[in-house]
C-alpha cells in the first residue's frame, strides 16, 4: 500500500519519473541492481520505501539476472513488480526474459538505452532493448519525461489486460531523459488506483491451490504455448490503443496508440522516428514545411508489436519513406529499418535508412535535415543505395 498522493506538477528527472510512475501504481516488489544511467530509478524508489510511502517490499539483489529471476517469483506468487536496468544489465538478464513472458507474467521493466560494449559507453543508443525483440516483451519509447511517467503507468494496464498478459519494456534514452529535468504532471494515487484497478493474475503460486509452473515439457505441448504467446502480442495492439484513449479521456493527454503521425496528410515524403530525436524532428518538418517542402513524421511508440499495419496505410500514399535508426544490425542496417522493410514488402515506394546517433551523439537539426534532403531526392530519382550514415567521420552521404 502506498500514501495517498495528490496530482502535482514536478520538475524531475526521467529516472525519477519512471520511479514516481511505478509508485503511483502501487507496485508490491521492486529488485534492485545498479547500473548507469539507470540506478537512480531504483535508488528514488529506495527513499519512497525508506520515507514511508509505500510499504512495498524492496530487495537487493546480486545481477540483474537475480533482479530479473526475484520479479518473475513475485509475480508468480501474485505480486504486482516492478525492476529497471540498462545496456550489459539487460544482456546479463536475456535469459530470464524468456521465462517473463512465456509464464505470461506482466512485469514492467523500464530500460534505459545505454551502448553496449565494447567499447565501454554509458551514452544512449538502442542496441541494448532492440536486441530482445524476440523475446516476448512488449517494448515501447519515449520522447520526454512526461511520456516515461505515463507510459510506466500504462504499462501495468497493458500488461496485465487479460487478453495480453505479457511483461513490458518502456524504454527511455540515457542521460537525454534519464538525467535531465523536464515538467511532468503526475496524477493522484487514487487516480491510478481507479485507472489501472487491481493486479489479478492468471495462475498464482499458492500453497493451498498447489500447480507447477514453468516445468520441463516435451515438444508435444511447446509449440502451441509459443502460439499462444504469439497470438497474445497481436491482441496486444488493439489492448494499446484502447488503453491510450482512455488514458487520454481521464487524463487529457493522447498518445495515439502504437504510432503518433505528424502533418502526415499530404506528406510527399515521411521520415520514421524514436525516441528523443522525435522532438527535433518536428521542428525540422515545421520549418520545411514553410519553406513549401511536403514533408511529414511518423513517431514509432512501440517496436512490440510492430505496428506495420499503421505504417503500411502511410507509406501507400508517400513517395519515399526513411527511418532513423539509433541501433545497427551488424551487414542489414537498422532494425527499425528492416522492420519497416519486411511491413512494406510489396509496395513500390523507396525504403531508406538512417543510421544517427550511435554511441550517444547528438543528432541535431542539421542531421534530420539531411534525412529529409536524401528523402526527397529519392522522390524524384530512385537512390543509389538504401542505409545512410548521418554524420559519420570518414563516410560520405
Amino acid at each position: 500500500m502506498i500514501q495517498k498522493l495528490p496530482a502535482k506538477k514536478m520538475v524531475i528527472t526521467g529516472d525519477y519519473a519512471a520511479a514516481y510512475g511505478a509508485l503511483l501504481c502501487d507496485v508490491d516488489v521492486v529488485a534492485a541492481y545498479p547500473i548507469t544511467p539507470q540506478t537512480l530509478i531504483v535508488e528514488e524508489f529506495s527513499n519512497f520505501v525508506n520515507d514511508g510511502i509505500t510499504d512495498a517490499e524492496f530487495i537487493m539483489v546480486e545481477s540483474e539476472h537475480s533482479a530479473m529471476s526475484a520479479c518473475i517469483a513475485a509475480q508468480a506468487a501474485g505480486a504486482r513488480t516492478y525492476t529497471a536496468t540498462a545496456s550489459q544489465g539487460l544482456a546479463l538478464m536475456h535469459e530470464m526474459l524468456f521465462i517473463a513472458s512465456a509464464l505470461r507474467l506482466p512485469i514492467v521493466m523500464p530500460v534505459v538505452n545505454r551502448t553496449v560494449a565494447a567499447p565501454i559507453g554509458i551514452w544512449c543508443e538502442h542496441n541494448d532493448s532492440m536486441p530482445q525483440r524476440d523475446t516476448g516483451w512488449i517494448q515501447m519509447s519515449c520522447e520526454d519525461n512526461q511520456e516515461v511517467l505515463d507510459m510506466i503507468i500504462m504499462a501495468y494496464k497493458i500488461g496485465e489486460h487479460k487478453d495480453v498478459l505479457l511483461p513490458v519494456m518502456p524504454c527511455l534514452d540515457a542521460f537525454i531523459l534519464s538525467h535531465t529535468v523536464e515538467p511532468v504532471d503526475a496524477p493522484s494515487s487514487d487516480e491510478v488506483a481507479e485507472f489501472i484497478g487491481k493486479y489479478k493474475p492468471h495462475a498464482v503460486l499458492d500453497p493451498d491451490n498447489p500447480m507447477a509452473i514453468g516445468t520441463f515439457t516435451p515438444p508435444e505441448y511447446i509449440q502451441e504455448l509459443r502460439y499462444q504467446t504469439h497470438v497474445a502480442m497481436e491482441k496486444a495492439k488493439n489492448v494499446i490503443k484502447e488503453v491510450t484513449k482512455e488514458f487520454a479521456s481521464k487524463f487529457g493527454r493522447d498518445y495515439h496508440g502504437l504510432i503518433e503521425e505528424y502533418r502526415c496528410d499530404d506528406a510527399e515524403v515521411v521520415l520514421i522516428t524514436v525516441g528523443t530525436v522525435t522532438g527535433t524532428a518536428r521542428e525540422v518538418v515545421d520549418d520545411l514545411r514553410q519553406k513549401g517542402k511536403k514533408v511529414g513524421l511518423i513517431k514509432l511508440r512501440f517496436y512490440r508489436p510492430f505496428p506495420a499495419e499503421e505504417i503500411r496505410k502511410i507509406a501507400e500514399n508517400v513517395d519515399a519513406i526513411g527511418v532513423y535508426d539509433r541501433a545497427i544490425s551488424y551487414g542489414s542496417g537498422g532494425p527499425l529499418f528492416i522492420e519497416t522493410r519486411h511491413a512494406l514488402y510489396g509496395l513500390d515506394v523507396p525504403v531508406l535508412n538512417f543510421l544517427a546517433g550511435l554511441g550517444g551523439r547528438d543528432v541535431v537539426t542539421g542531421d534530420v535535415e539531411k534525412m529529409y534532403e536524401i528523402l526527397l531526392k529519392a522522390k524524384e530519382k530512385k537512390p543509389e543505395k538504401e542505409i545512410y550514415w548521418i554524420g559519420t567521420r570518414g563516410v560520405s552521404i
